[in-house]
């Protein structure tokens, strides 16, 4: 396993690091209309696993079902090795009073320390945060106070879209920047991940795999996504003659970037994570496969957002 600097937090941090929803929740492209939440068993294994093969992040969230839970009846004894994100929710939108809504992160985060089974959160993000939350400021004021409080060491914030992390970055309070980012959506190429950069914010990416369409399972998708098939049919042609699958393709891509510090992968499956990280060892792609990715692009932008493509998880803002 390599590792990156997370930004300017000065953690060091493995290249592949593990996006827990999947043993929270049921989550992916339905196979044959079916898609399975593991077993306790299933998940303390890949989680005790990933720390053995030296990723050291663990990313979850409130909303991620027991995900929180059962990271802590699993790890509660390694918790020295790995870096633990999570995230709450900003409350904003449920029609809640500034000072109730403040009350409901400052109960997240107790929330989340009690199920993780620690006393600290390594970085702690704010689920689809947007600019204007960050320009109230109220939700930072409870960071903040959990900073000084010790429970929290670094902030992020996990976003969508272009002006969003933008609005992060630019705010400067927050360390860590969750984006979704993969070799059909190049949106971000532009001007965020630069400026990132040049600020010291971390980058973490999820969405490598596009919510499994970076794999065989885009023949799963229904019919009304016939562009991004299309393309990803296209994209797994391309990509035949340096890589093994669309997979690997995917996750040299994010890592050939130096603004990333680590692409997060979502699974339950121990042989799913290790290939990850051994896609990751092999290093960048070649510039003339980057510059022939980066020419393709989706005209339909809403494809890119498996929020619109008909099914949907049961996220909680408990």
């Amino acid at each position: 396993m390599r590792y990156r600097t997370l930004g300017r937090t000065g953690l060091k941090v493995s290249e592949i690091s593990f996006g827990a929803v999947e043993i929270g929740l049921a989550y992916g492209i339905p196979v044959e209309g079916k898609i399975e939440k593991p077993s306790e068993a299933e998940a303390h294994a890949v989680l005790n696993a990933a720390l053995d093969m030296g990723v050291n992040l663990i990313d979850t969230a409130r909303a991620y079902g027991d995900s929180e839970e059962v990271i802590g009846r699993a790890l509660k004894g390694r918790r020295g090795e790995f870096i633990l994100a999570t995230k709450t929710m900003h409350y904003g939108d449920k029609g809640l009073s500034v000072a109730e809504q403040k009350q409901a992160v400052r109960d997240s985060i107790e929330a989340s320390l009690r199920a993780l089974q620690t006393d600290v959160i390594d970085v702690l993000q704010v689920h689809n945060i947007t600019a204007e939350v960050i320009a109230r400021g109220d939700v930072l004021e409870v960071l903040q106070e959990a900073q000084r409080a010790g429970k929290v060491r670094f902030l992020g914030g996990s976003v969508y879209g272009v002006e969003d992390p933008l609005a992060v970055i630019r705010d400067g309070h927050y360390d860590v920047l969750q984006v979704a980012y993969n070799m059909l959506d190049h949106r971000l190429d532009a001007e965020v991940l630069p400026l990132a950069a040049q600020k010291g914010v971390a980058i973490l990416t999820r969405s490598v795999l596009l919510k499994g369409a970076l794999t065989p399972r885009y023949l799963y998708l229904a019919d009304n996504l016939a562009e991004l098939k299309s393309v990803i049919a296209r994209m797994e042609q391309l990509v035949a003659g340096e890589c093994e699958s669309l997979a690997e393709a995917a996750f040299r891509y994010v890592l050939s970037n130096p603004a990333v510090s680590s692409a997060l992968v979502g699974t339950s499956k121990v042989k799913n994570l290790q290939r990850s990280a051994d896609y990751a060892a092999k290093g960048p792609l070649s510039p003339a496969l980057l510059a022939a990715i980066r020419a393709i692009e989706i005209q339909d932008v809403n494809q890119l957002n498996p929020a619109t493509w008909g099914f949907k998880e049961k996220y909680s803002d408990k």
